[in-house]
């Protein structure tokens, strides 16, 4: 793919299980961009407490959500494109993340809920328990029409979502 001209830092959001972590995966293969995984920098309690089944409050979140956005801040200020994943369940969670970020572009991942609660159950070595699907479903705003960004089944592969999105990408820029 061509180098764009246009800084880009994309935020793949939606529930657990909605495939953000494989459409990452497939995304940093092909783009090269700085890439990651939101999860990765959950501070060990809100890990714990997922890992028990306890849902998530937003006095856990702002945290996480905060060092997500530190990390968009540090790419964006050395010019770099990147990729992260974070669940960005809330309209709020995707303005702290846009805040003073102005490359931020979401691609929200949905799915019918069978299909996450089965990914989810297939999941080995995942904290997030399926049991929590139903709190993050009752949690999420979906992207609005004034937010950037797109909203994508991701029912189809990563691969092909991977460039469905590049394709994206390509007529945003």
């Amino acid at each position: 793919m061509p180098k764009r001209q246009r800084l880009t830092s994309l935020v793949l959001m939606g529930v657990a299980g909605s495939g953000k972590s494989s459409v990452l995966g497939a995304l940093a293969e092909r783009l090269h961009w700085p890439a990651l995984e939101g999860d990765a920098v959950h501070p060990a309690a809100n890990v714990a407490k997922m890992a028990a089944g306890i849902p998530l409050t937003d006095e856990d979140r702002w945290p996480w959500l905060e060092a997500i956005a530190s990390w968009i801040g540090e790419r964006e200020r050395d010019r770099e494109s990147s990729i992260v994943t974070c669940s960005a369940l809330r309209r709020a969670y995707r303005d702290t993340l846009r805040r003073g970020h102005p490359w931020v572009w979401f691609v929200h991942l949905v799915a019918p809920e069978a299909v996450i609660e089965q990914r989810m159950e297939e999941r080995v070595g995942h904290y997030m328990p399926a049991s929590l699907l139903r709190s993050q479903l009752e949690t999420l705003e979906p992207l609005q029409p004034d937010e950037p960004g797109t909203t994508l089944p991701a029912t189809a592969t990563p691969a092909v979502l991977a460039e469905r999105i590049i394709e994206l990408l390509r007529l945003e820029g």
